[in-house]
């Protein structure tokens, strides 16, 4: 085995008590390469502090080898002797083979109870045409009773802005069961006339302010709504059972768990996902850690948890302190709020505010009795108004003030206004998959003097701005691999382009792996919990087969899970 260098052994020292008086482990992974991310903070530039366990000859160095738990908490950080030494007759030890252990990676952006939904509906990420996606859904009703809904996801309406379908093959091939089908990041669905029936959206049906029923030339429905119009569609499916919402929200989480995850920052958590969490929480099932941001689209929710307050479960498994609100659409389907028109385009600039279902007034009174808020924001106009909103609230409201408010996305912000997150204290939540799969046409929608500001990661750490990354899934694969490799490369999964898209923004590999994780703690205020691997600190601990902080790009993607743990129990083992 390799030796540690002489800092690790200040570290261990540092770290552990004596090994003959503590009380024995129940649990103990040695023979690994642990990287605890305890050391200072890179610079803005991602240069390693000279703490860090780095040189520039050889690099990256992992600065233990075992880690040994207790009741759910870390007890030693260290070398594998004094970590075996805490051995017991009932201890659980784990040799990790030389794998490499971080800190629980976590999400920050996520849709898992739309996960949990996905994983029954019709996969349609990927397709390129109408009729491919059509042809799937001809092949899920073969196997559905007639009359029951066929519910679909993942149709790019970025890529297909120029070229929306209709209902017209869809109802022609598919007549005897409602379909709807959400697009990848949802701000648009499709659907057939059965489904468009049922919704009671027809030709006399009004577009709701910041959303679009598209209609043909005669007046009727097409099938396609975009941004605010497709909760019109949405709200005709039937809301699950609470049993089937529970199966729904544990699948999807012990999908997150195989992929790596200890945590997830749910975004926008509706009536009935919040009263399963609670359910959920309540039975101890949660299998990794849910910060709950309430959906602030709902009004009577959020009137509720204003009385109530924030609210962590007894196990610590459910928090509840954080609001998701919307200010502007999505860039592909147009509805980012621009502050000049759009480039491909001329006369539009999206849709924003009050006519995008923005309360000010319910987000600012949530955020007044201590609730953060992670406000939706993708244009530049519409991070501009954010954080002139997120001031205005934080200069009235003593309690709104340093509650690390959010915006979600930040995709393209105006460089007048990059240095405003570091001065109000706003979390930039960023998305690193949104950039390579956004590349193709995200420049054609807002011209090429606007991409200084745009998906602008550097940039805004430069500006001394906190940052915390994640997938915002289902709309976009939550491998961590993956994630890790777009925000090192800005590179998609064959290596386009070469060097990176806008590579001056790319991450270094300590700085995307803080993303998921010291990052993602301090977003959730759980960084005395979480984030690092320390003694005292949950035992929320992420085996990998590849060393993110040495593996370069297609090296990157290949790598696997091999343990996840939460709370040191283990949720899942390859």
């Amino acid at each position: 085995m390799r030796s540690l260098p002489v800092f690790v052994a200040a570290f261990v020292a540092g770290c552990s008590s004596g090994s003959e008086s503590a009380p024995a482990a129940d649990l103990i992974l040695h023979h690994g390469h642990v990287y605890t991310l305890t050391w200072p903070e890179p610079s803005t530039e991602g240069l390693p502090s000279d703490k860090a366990p780095y040189d520039s000859l050889t690099g990256w160095h992992y600065d233990a080898t075992a880690v040994v738990v207790r009741d759910g908490r870390i007890v030693y950080v260290g070398a594998d002797s004094g970590a075996l030494a805490r051995r017991g007759p009932e201890t659980r030890v784990i040799d990790l083979a030389g794998h490499v252990m971080l800190p629980g990676l976590v999400d920050a952006h996520t849709h898992v109870a739309e996960l949990g939904q996905s994983l029954e509906r019709v996969n349609l990420t990927g397709v390129a045409t109408e009729a491919e996606a059509v042809e799937r859904i001809v092949q899920r009703a073969a196997e559905t009773p007639k009359g029951e809904w066929i519910l679909g996801y993942g149709w790019d309406e970025g890529a297909w802005a120029n070229r929306y379908p209709d209902k017209r093959l869809l109802s022609a091939r598919v007549p005897d069961h409602p379909v709807i089908l959400r697009s990848l990041h949802g701000f648009a669905a499709w659907a057939n006339q059965r489904a468009l029936t049922l919704a009671g959206i027809t030709r006399e049906t009004a577009s709701p302010a910041g959303g679009e029923i598209r209609t043909d030339a005669r007046g009727e429905p097409t099938g396609l709504v975009l941004n605010r119009a497709v909760p019109l569609l949405d709200d005709a499916v039937p809301i699950p059972a609470a049993a089937q919402r529970d199966a729904q929200l544990l699948r999807a989480l012990h999908v997150m768990a195989a992929a790596g995850y200890t945590g997830v920052h749910e975004a926008g958590v509706a009536p009935d996902v919040m009263d399963s969490f609670e359910r959920l929480a309540e039975r101890d099932s949660l299998p990794l850690r849910v910060y709950a941001m309430l959906s602030a689209r709902d009004s009577a929710l959020i009137r509720r948890w204003i009385v109530r307050g924030p609210f962590t479960s007894a196990n610590g498994m459910l928090t509840v302190r954080a609001v998701k609100a919307y200010f502007d659409g999505a860039l592909g389907s147009r509805g980012a709020q621009l502050l000049a028109d759009y480039a491909d385009r001329p006369g539009h600039r999206g849709v924003s505010g009050g006519a995008y279902g923005f309360d000010q007034r319910l987000v600012a009174d949530a955020m007044s009795v201590g609730f953060q808020v992670g406000i939706h924001a993708i244009g530049d106009a519409g991070n501009r108004a954010t954080l002139d909103f997120i001031d205005s609230v934080t200069a009235a409201s003593p309690k709104a003030r340093g509650l690390r408010h959010r915006v979600e996305h930040a995709q393209i912000i105006s460089v007048a206004d990059i240095a405003r997150f570091a001065t109000l204290g706003v979390i930039a939540s960023v998305q690193p998959p949104h950039a390579v799969e956004d590349k193709g046409w995200a420049q054609t929608r807002v011209g090429a003097d606007r991409m200084a500001g745009a998906y602008a990661w550097r940039t805004l750490r430069r500006a001394g701005a906190a940052l915390v990354f994640s997938s915002d899934l289902p709309g976009s694969d939550w491998s961590p691999f993956y994630g890790l490799h777009s925000a090192i490369t800005r590179e998609d999964t064959s290596g386009a382009p070469s060097g990176g898209w806008y590579p001056a923004q790319r991450m270094t590999p300590e700085e995307a792996v803080r993303g998921y994780t010291v990052w993602s703690a301090h977003a959730a205020f759980d960084e005395h919990d979480a984030g690092t691997i320390a003694v005292g600190k949950r035992a929320d601990l992420t085996v990998l087969n590849i060393d993110p902080f040495r593996a370069q790009g297609p090296a990157l993607l290949r790598g696997e899970v091999v343990t996840t743990l939460s709370r040191g129990r283990v949720t899942y083992q390859r």
